[in-house]
């Protein structure tokens, strides 16, 4: 997948990445959508187009220290890359040219 034919989540989720980093994990990206946007995506749709935007390079995941909260888990943590960036200003770009249009 492109980068240039992101989804509104996607898009969303790379925002809230932003914002989350160096915390973002699936439920706080959720939050973070949820609480900005007031939309509240099923935790199935955030986790998948994690998985796709880890697989066309623009975030990556990395397992953070393991919690004793969590029963020694790790959360799996997000960051995004510089092609994520990259693909943020672009969107940013294209919706600032959109809206002045």
């Amino acid at each position: 997948m492109s980068t240039k034919n992101l989804s509104l989540l996607e898009h969303w989720i790379l925002l809230a990445i932003g914002h989350c980093e160096p915390q973002a994990y699936g439920i706080s990206i959720h939050g973070e959508i949820k609480r900005r946007t007031g939309h509240d995506y099923p935790l199935g749709s955030i986790y998948s187009a994690l998985w796709r935007l880890s697989g066309n390079g623009s975030i990556r995941s990395y397992d953070g220290e393991p919690l004793n909260s969590r029963g020694g888990r790790r959360k799996t943590l997000f960051v995004m890359t510089e092609a994520g960036r990259k693909a943020l200003a672009d969107i940013v770009e294209a919706t600032r040219a959109m809206t002045h249009a």
